[in-house]
């Protein structure tokens, strides 16, 4: 078999457009949208809504609920609420496209829970740390909401935040300013990285090897790091490199907390070796982690085929309901 040939422009590869002056256009074409389903119907065992969260940031967050718990009414058990952030990035990408959607809905009927993916600003119009508060800020309005899905049927003592790629990076980062936080009774039990996207200025063993990867080439996270860290930030800075700075000390916080985490990851990801490094470390400062590494498979695969997300929502359910 060939090599894949190099990715010839990044900026085109992950749908955006460098402007002359420094902003970006994004390809409003590159994914299908979905709506919320409301409604409970025979083919739908999920109900889904969007809600605002802050009318000053343009946020918003999109639940899903599994119809047996509405059909249960409120005398029913309430449900381990799951907030996951999507990817992209944090260059792209948004809650209601098709492939984050249908991943929630698969999630929320497999794990029988209730999912809040809530939305984020992005970058460069908004760079680190804006999505990480934005994270909290969801988990604050999660905490105090009068929404009636969340008031009967989320467990707020129950809580796991997950993401995917640069989601798993923010649901990383928002546990770490959540700790410093008090969200009562909001509790977070735990952490689900799928696919993180963590950088660093020197390129790993699987970022050569995996150099004109179809899917996230190295070149094109480069391109997101740059558009996304602080003004003047390398691939070094914390956000990006868990390794370095107040990276392992964070990481000991995590251990005092007792919570457990899942770093899931793909062989045929240029980041696996990155993943690999940071549960290592995350295990050697005390993180009661459960490393879910599977050969072969390519950046965030659970997200187009269903039947690979099969497994991971076995790992979590263990996780969730241990």
């Amino acid at each position: 078999m060939s090599e894949p040939s190099p990715v010839s422009d990044p900026y085109a590869h992950i749908g955006i457009v460098k402007n002359p002056d420094g902003s970006i256009t994004r390809d409003p074409t590159r994914f299908p949208y979905a709506s919320a389903t409301p409604d409970p119907s025979p083919v739908n065992t999920v109900v889904s809504k969007d809600i605002t969260v802050s009318h000053s940031n343009s946020t918003w967050m999109r639940l899903y609920v599994p119809v047996t718990a509405l059909n249960d009414g409120v005398s029913s058990k309430k449900l381990p609420l799951v907030v996951y952030y999507h990817g992209g990035g944090f260059v792209i990408c948004s809650v209601d496209f098709k492939p984050f959607h249908d991943f929630c809905n698969r999630m929320a009927r497999e794990l029988n829970a209730v999912v809040a993916s809530p939305s984020y600003r992005l970058a460069p119009e908004h760079r680190l740390p804006a999505a990480y508060d934005d994270g909290v800020d969801a988990l604050r309005f999660i905490r105090t909401s009068d929404d009636e899905w969340i008031k009967s049927h989320a467990d707020l003592s129950n809580v796991f935040l997950m993401g995917t790629s640069a989601g798993g990076n923010l649901a990383y980062n928002v546990g770490l300013r959540s700790a410093l936080a008090d969200l009562s009774p909001l509790c977070i039990r735990g952490m689900i990285l799928h696919h993180p996207f963590f950088g660093g200025e020197e390129r790993c063993e699987s970022e050569i090897r995996l150099e004109n990867d179809h899917v996230f080439p190295p070149s094109a996270g480069d391109v997101c790091w740059e558009l996304c860290l602080p003004v003047g930030a390398n691939r070094d800075h914390e956000y990006s490199n868990l390794t370095v700075g107040d990276g392992p000390v964070n990481m000991e916080m995590i251990g005092r907390l007792g919570w457990k985490v899942v770093v899931s990851g793909g062989g045929g990801d240029p980041m696996i070796d990155r993943q690999r490094d940071v549960a290592k470390l995350m295990k050697e400062k005390g993180v009661d982690v459960v490393e879910r590494f599977t050969d072969g498979v390519v950046h965030g695969a659970e997200l187009g085929d269903p039947t690979k997300s099969t497994t991971l929502f076995a790992s979590i359910r263990n996780l969730i309901y241990s």
